[in-house]
Order: structure tokens, then sequence, then C-alpha cells
């Protein structure tokens, strides 16, 4: 594809000028004249019945324009394949942080006062803080009347499990008796948040004849006016989402986060009312990712073969199912891992707990399942004398092998990741000196399919308007998907306008997440741009006398037969005479076939166009304080064909930073169901300082359905860090830790330990 002249270039992002300049409108800076300030106010206890909620004095303070709570709103249970939530605890709470009232007023300091004004008396209900616990027999239900709520027919539920999901291939203990080593192991990581720069936030204003209109940073806004519809009962048609500049989401911002609220107040106070959550808020009471219990047995033969393997994954997903019972879904395809296994038995399940609502983050159940199957992997060559790196390439998944459920895989370039990547870093040398220690991951993920359309218009000047129900959250996704219209109608990504998200103006998207936009939006580019080129080609044929299979595209104009004639007269034409040169492009991904035999409950049992990766890392760890220090770090990743590579590499940077926070040092902290670091010091995020430089391979084995070969790019960079970096310190201190993060004192702890 030498020839192309915009796919693949590294061209400059389309909404760059507006955030480099301050002049793009965040959601945190959004306002209206009038503008109320919300606020929620939230449980104290993690699980109690609602004996009094008072809210007169509040009500009768200064400034107070509007207060509410479960009594003044349709009772209504909303959620995605589970409909378990309600906008406020209505009888009881079951998490600290879980809505109660909100309310509206003239300045900050009037809300913060009255929410202050509130009164709330409670009677403490026994609670399960972890997911064995509530598992157990007899274990407290956090829903006691589960079966009567709406859930899509295939989960399957049983007190506190929302979801128990399954893949059942081969015959597992037949395998079992095949191996000549089983090996059995237990992982653990904890809950972190997406850790974005700019807190949820909306603005909901209502008008005369009731439409009603939020701004909003969500990542979904045709979702979040599908739940406002039934929150509010009221119908869809009614309601406008638009989405502004999102301070990043992550997949934190999938689902209503704060819309609701404001839409409530704003029709009880008959003013606009704004909402912003605080850092605190953000740690308490958001859609972090679920922490895990994973317990792995997989059987071996001498030679390294895989023959067997049992896996469990369990989610803790907090007081409502959230994202949890399609994470458990995803999780077991992760589980598997990119190998060769004949025989499996993998299941994750879903488990409500005391906690805050958990959700989706980057690449859900990814980093999870990957540290467990990553750290394994390495553990199992130890025992069997393998170099890890050649364990890994004797099973891993090549052109032509199944998936986990039977899917036929194809433009498989995960060997290719995993040399180059260890190349990279000098893999021969895994233990270069004393305290310092290499290490390896691979792994394997999904190009979320989906609906997306978009408009393509030519403007009366020749450049090209594309409208799409896409949010650009700052992947420079919609960059791509610009670049590749600009290279189907042969012009410049800075010939295009582009307008997003917004559910009256654009056409629906299935939203941004699952690494699908460029993918899915840049195909519907594809398919319109085939229109808009039909109907140039018509009108230019008639105006230059020359047949359309002569005509040609390019430099903002049609030429052929020696003739040419520029867009801007063409649409000039058009405009005059047909009602101008429009045209709509949808693409939807074909269905990945799988066998249906092999799965269970599961939400998500194939992965479409799969993209492969492998991280791998030269760290030391100092012996005396556990501090670990990162020589290098080495992504490889089969991104199909790269779109714009300086974005590619954008994106394995943030996604590596992220990881490394997981890994090493961030965690939501509970006890007793309380979080106790609810800020920004005392949870552990990396910083710039703390990051390494992070090497960049882009490996491109063409998709067969993604625009120009693509693959979907944003979560992978997220997956594998936590298990390359577990991996590099048990090289360079002989001690194996299975639980995230792997901190300092963890490190010494263990350290000294092995050495008594």
């Amino acid at each position: 594809m030498s020839e192309l002249r915009t796919v693949g270039k590294r061209v400059p992002r389309v909404d760059a000028r507006a955030k480099v300049t301050g002049t793009a409108v965040f959601a945190a800076d959004f306002s209206l004249p009038g503008t109320l300030h919300g606020r929620i106010v939230r449980s104290t206890e993690p699980h109690a019945r609602l004996v009094v909620i008072d809210t007169r004095r509040a009500a009768a303070l200064p400034g107070v324009r509007a207060v509410i709570t479960a009594a003044d709103i349709p009772d209504v249970r909303y959620g995605g394949a589970l409909k378990d939530e309600t906008v406020f605890a209505n009888d009881r709470v079951r998490y600290v942080g879980q809505p109660i009232a909100a309310l509206a007023a003239t300045s900050q300091a009037a809300a913060e006062a009255a929410a202050a004004a509130i009164e709330v008396r409670y009677e403490p209900l026994p609670a399960v803080f972890d997911v064995e616990a509530a598992m157990a027999p007899g274990a407290p239900l956090l829903h006691p009347d589960w079966e009567t709520y709406t859930a899509i027919p295939l989960l399957k539920r049983e007190g506190n499990v929302c979801n128990r999901a399954r893949i059942v291939a081969g015959d597992v203990e037949r395998g079992f008796e095949e191996a000549d080593r089983i090996f059995e192991h237990r992982y653990t990581t904890a809950m972190v948040h997406q850790g974005y720069t700019e807190a949820r936030a909306a603005l909901a204003s209502w008008d005369g004849s009731g439409q009603l209109t939020v701004w909003s940073n969500t990542q979904l806004p045709f979702e979040v006016q599908n739940t406002l519809a039934e929150i509010l009962q009221v119908p869809p048609g009614k309601i406008r989402v638009v989405v502004t500049a999102i301070g990043g989401g992550f997949g934190g911002k999938l689902r209503v986060g704060v819309e609701h609220f404001a839409a409530l107040l704003a029709k009880k106070a008959g003013r606009p009312v704004k909402i912003l959550t605080t850092t605190e808020e953000e740690l308490v009471a958001s859609y972090p990712r679920q922490s895990t219990v994973i317990d792995l047995r997989t059987g071996v033969t001498k030679d390294g073969r895989i023959v067997a393997k049992q896996g469990r994954i369990v989610f803790d997903t907090g007081a409502f199912a959230g994202s949890g019972p399609g994470v458990a879904s995803v999780a077991t395809l992760v589980l598997a891992g990119p190998y060769r296994i004949p025989n499996l038995l993998i299941e994750g399940l879903a488990i409500y707990t005391n906690k805050t609502n958990c959700g989706s983050y980057r690449a859900p159940s990814g980093p999870q399942a990957s540290f467990a199957v990553e750290s394994q992997m390495d553990e199992i060559a130890d025992a069997l004398g393998l170099d890890p790196l050649e364990l890994r390439l004797r099973n891993i998944v090549r052109d032509g092998d199944e998936g986990p459920t039977g899917q036929v895989l194809s433009s498989v370039g995960l060997e290719e990741c995993l040399e180059r990547a260890a190349a990279a870093i000098g893999w021969g040398e895994r233990r270069p000196a004393p305290g310092r220690g290499k290490g390896i991951a691979c792994g394997w993920w999904t190009t979320t399919g989906g609906s997306s359309g978009v408009y393509v218009k030519l403007n009366a000047d020749g450049s090209v308007a594309l409208s799409t129900g896409a949010a650009e959250i700052g992947s420079a996704a919609l960059t791509g998907a610009a670049q590749i219209l600009a290279e189907e109608l042969g012009i410049d990504v800075a010939d295009i306008t582009l307008v997003s998200a917004d559910t009256f103006a654009t056409p629906f998207d299935f939203g941004a997440q699952g690494s699908r936009t460029a993918f899915a939006v840049g195909n519907a580019c594809r398919i319109a741009a085939a229109e808009v080129r039909r109907q140039l080609f018509a009108l230019a044929s008639r105006e230059l006398g020359v047949s359309e299979d002569r005509l040609a595209l390019g430099e903002r104009h049609v030429s052929g037969g020696g003739e040419r004639i520029a867009l801007a007269d063409l649409a000039r034409i058009a405009n005059q005479t047909g009602g101008g040169i429009i045209a709509h492009g949808t693409f939807i991904a074909p269905p990945t076939p799988y066998d249906e035999k092999r799965v269970e409950a599961h939400v998500y049992p194939a992965f479409h166009s799969p993209s492969f990766h492998a991280h791998a890392v030269d760290l030391s760890v100092d012996p005396e304080t556990g501090d670990v220090e990162i020589h290098r770090y080495v992504v490889a990743q089969d991104v199909g064909r790269a779109i714009n590579p300086t974005y590619i590499e954008g994106q394995i940077e943030g996604g590596v930073a992220q990881g490394l926070g997981q890994a090493l040092s961030e965690e939501i902290v509970y006890r007793d169901g309380r979080v106790l670091n609810p800020n920004l010091t005392d949870y552990k995020m990396p910083t710039a300082v703390d990051v390494p430089r992070v090497e960049s391979i882009l490996v491109e084995h063409p998709s067969v359905v993604g625009p120009y070969g693509a693959k979907g790019v944003g979560e992978p960079p997220n997956i594998e860090p936590p298990a390359a970096v577990a991996n590099a310190i048990a090289a360079a201190t002989g001690v194996r830790i299975r639980s995230l993060p792997i901190t300092a004192e963890k490190i010494v702890t263990r350290e000294a330990s092995a050495c008594r």
C-alpha cells in the first residue's frame, strides 16, 4: 500500500488546535446562564436499612432550589445486561457512597451546606466485602429479590452471583491424565481507578416544550440517551445528549454517571443544573476496575506442551452488576490465553459485594486475567527448565488455529511480536546482573463490534463535512477515521470538518469503547465515500462529457479525458440542481463464527478481528528498599495496519503507563466497606517522572475486516504490563509475587521470608 497518500501517515490530529490553544470546551468548563450547582448526598454505611431521610432543613436554606430523593422520582431499575440499580437508594443502602439524595443551589457553598443539613438515619445490616464470603452458603444477600430483576435470558445467576460464564472444550480431566506435570496457583488483583484527568460532569436543561438537553463527557451518548429515557420515563426523542470535549475516559465514562441527577434536579428546579464529581467521589463511588481472585490449574507435558487448563476468575463487581456479567465473560477468553490448548474448563464469575459499583476500564478483564496466565507461564517454564520465550513459542496460536471457543484465527502476528519484543531487550541474558531481570508477556484482544453510521457531505467550497455519533475521547481515533475518508476521496485531512457525538445531529454509533472507533467509523467512511464518488462521477460525467469509468478523484478535482472540474464547482451545481452531494454510510462488523456448544452464559463468546501483542521489560530491584527501576520497556503490537503511527504509539505509551500503575502501586484500599485512600496523595498513580520511555514496534498482519487491514489498538497496551513486570521482578529477585500491586513492601517482605 505504498501508494497511499494519507492512510499510514503521521498527519496532525483534527482536534489538536482546539486542545493546545485551550479553546476546546470540556464538560467541567461548560455552563449556561442561570446554572445551578448540583450536589449528591451519599451513604456513609456499607449496608443498612434507611430509617429516616429528612430533607426539610436543607430545602429551607438560602439558595437551595431543589432537593430530591427516591420518593420524588419514578421507581425504575436500570442497567445493562442486568437491571438491578436505582437512581437513589430507596429502602436500603448497599455501599458507602451510594446516592441517597441530590440537591441544587445557587452556589457551591450553598449546595455543600444543604448537603450537610440532610439528616439520614440507618439500621445496620450484615455486609460482605469479600467475593468468597459472598459466595459462601448462608451469606447475606445484597439483593434478596434478585430473581425479580430483568436480565438477558442467558445469564446464570444465583444469590450474590450475577453471572457465571463458562468455556468448555475437549475433556479437561482426560487432559490432566495426559499431563506429566500439573501446576496450580492462585493470583489476586486489586480494584483500580481509570485515572482520567477530568471527573464525570454533566449539565442538564429542559426547554418549554419538555425537551431535555444534556451536555456531558460521556463516551456513549446514545446509551446515555436511552438510559435517561428509561429513568425519566420519557421518549428518547425528547432527550438530546451532546458530548463536549472529554478529559479522558478509559471506560469509566461508558455508563450514565451524573447525567440523570442533573436532569432530575433541572426538571424540579426549572433551571439548568450542573454536577461535577470530586476526586473523593471518583475513588469512592465511580466505576473502577474490579478486583479479582484467580485460580489456575494447568497440565503440561515434559517438553512444555499445554494439554489442559482449568481456571476460574472471580470478579468483585460491587453492589450492582454494572459491566460485571460481560467482563466475566470476556475474561474467560483471556484466561485461556493465546495458546493452543485442547482441553479447557474456564469460568468467569461476577459477584455482588458491599463496595462501589464496578464497571469497565480499558481492556476490561484483560490485565487481571493476563497477569495470572502469563505469570504462570513463567512459573511453568522455570519448573521445567525451559526458557519462558520458548515455552510460549511452542504453544501460541498461529494462522488457521482455533481460539478457545472454536473461532478460526487468521492474520495472527503473535510469533513476530514475541520474537521482536524479546530481541529488543536482549532476551538472551534474562538475568544479566544481581537484582536485575527481564520479563515478557503476550496476549490477544478483541475489536468490539456494534454499528457505526456517518454522514458525509460535500461543502460548497469543495471541503467535506463528516458527521459521526462517535465521541473523541483523546485517542485520535476520529483522526484515523478522517484519514480513511480523506484517502477514499483524494483530499487532505485538513479539508475535513468533523461533527461528532450529538444524538440529534449525528447518526447512531455504538460508542467510543472496545478499540472500535477508528475501525468501525473508518469502515463506515469507506462505505459513504463510495456513494459520494458515485454521485460525483455521475455529475462530472455530464459536465465534462467523459464516461464515468474514465474519471478519477484527487486534489479536490474530478479528472478524466484531459479535462477536470473542481469539487467546489460540482458542489455548487449539485446544490442548485439536486439538493447537494451527501451520503450515509453504516458499518456493522460481521459476526465471528464460533462453536456454541463450548460456551455457557457467555455474553461475548468470540474475539472479533483480534489483535496480538507482546511486552518485554528489563528492570532492576533494589534489594534493601524493594524499589523497581525500569531500564527498557518494549511493546510489539500487531495493529493490522497502522492508520496513523504517531497516535498508535501514543496509545501504546498511555496504556503502558496505566498498566504500570496497576502493576506497581495503584489500589483502592477498602477496610470494612470504606475506602481508606480517596485522594490522589494516597492513591498512587504513576506520574510523568515514574514512567519509562516506551519503545513501540508496530507489527502489521492485516485484518480481513478492518479498513485497510486495521485492527483495534487502544486497549491492548494496557493488558500485559502487570504480567511482564511481575515476571521481570521474579527473574531479578527469585521471588514470585502473585498479587497486584507488586509494591516495594511486598517485594522486601517476600525476599526477607525467602532468606529465612
